[in-house]
């Protein structure tokens, strides 16, 4: 465990149409080893039951807060995140994810060690209900400027562009915000918090 952080991380994740998957993922979130979360919920309209689990997962965890929303889409829920959190550090979990149990606390370390401003991690695609392999992947930590991370991320060579898998300094997304209606909303966005 993380000694001497006191870090608020906000997590944020954007919710619609995931009845059958939104219970493993806010779970993932919710164990962490890192207890010093607040876990934002924003239901963007969802037609199915989530919006009532949101709800639900709320009256269990004092830690968690819940936006509910007209449908806007994917920048719009995340936006409305970003609003309210009130996070040291942020993280975006897409609601389809579960976190390894140890995800802020190993990115904490990380920025903590390097003194660094956003921290990036690999990812592991599974099938549900297939084998899910939840040990950790020997891999090279590696530093990064701003210039050599956003040509490694355009190039992705060593990460991509998307909004998940990665923590951020709540002051490198001040006047930042996800594009409206668009897809692959995070190309426009992630390399201006890596100007940072």
């Amino acid at each position: 465990m993380i000694k001497n952080m006191n870090y608020l991380v906000s997590v944020i994740v954007p919710i619609y149409k995931v009845e059958k998957d939104l219970s493993d993922c806010v779970l993932s979130i919710c164990n962490q080893t890192y207890r010093n979360l607040e876990i934002i919920l924003v239901d963007d309209g969802s037609p199915d039951k989530c919006g009532q689990m949101c709800d639900e997962f709320a009256r269990n965890d004092v830690r968690i807060k819940v936006i509910h929303k007209i449908n806007g889409g994917l920048s719009q829920a995340r936006n409305a995140g970003m609003g309210i959190m009130t996070g040291d550090y942020v993280t975006f979990v897409d609601s389809d994810d579960i976190l390894e149990h140890d995800f802020v606390e190993e990115m904490l370390r990380i920025i903590n060690k390097y003194n660094a401003q956003v921290a990036i991690c690999k990812n592991s695609t599974f099938e549900k209900g297939g084998a899910f392999n939840s040990g950790h992947v020997e891999i090279s930590e590696r530093c990064f400027d701003a210039a050599d991370a956003i040509k490694n991320m355009l190039y992705q060579k060593d990460f991509d562009v998307a909004a998940w898998g990665k923590m951020y300094h709540k002051d490198t997304l001040i006047g930042i915000s996800f594009p409206d209606g668009l897809i692959h909303e995070d190309i426009p966005t992630t390399y201006k918090a890596l100007l940072r």
